[in-house]
């Protein structure tokens, strides 16, 4: 539903991005926050979503709908992730991840990572 300048969508988050980036008038965002699983097996998802294996079209799509100077934060709490720099040279990259760690947890930076994206 609409609620004031907002609105509330539930539902499968890759196919909805997915559809927007693929529609005549896409929604533009100033901010979007992308915070997905590590993994999941939801009933409503046909696939399997891994963040290592899906963060690269992930990305991409939900960029996809950034206004001009629009930034996308996303984020992970898997220890093992690595970002796909080269499959995303199309966009702007920049690790904020040791910015958003608070100071009682720097001892143990892999805890978290978070990249400010925007359109080159």
């Amino acid at each position: 539903g609409i609620h004031g300048d907002h609105q509330l969508v539930r539902a499968n988050c890759l196919q909805w991005l997915a559809e927007q980036t693929e529609a005549k008038q896409k929604p533009q965002f100033d901010l979007i926050f992308l915070d997905p699983p590590t993994f999941s097996n939801s009933k409503k998802m046909d696939e399997v979503f891994d963040i290592q294996k899906d963060h690269v079209p992930l990305i991409h799509n939900a960029a996809a709908l950034l206004a001009q100077g629009g930034n996308l934060y996303f984020s992970t709490n898997f220890r093992r992730f690595k970002m796909d720099q080269e499959a995303l040279a199309d966009l702007t990259i920049e690790n904020i991840s040791t910015k958003m760690i608070p100071e009682d947890f720097a001892r143990d930076a892999k805890i978290h990572y978070c990249w400010r994206v925007s359109l080159i």
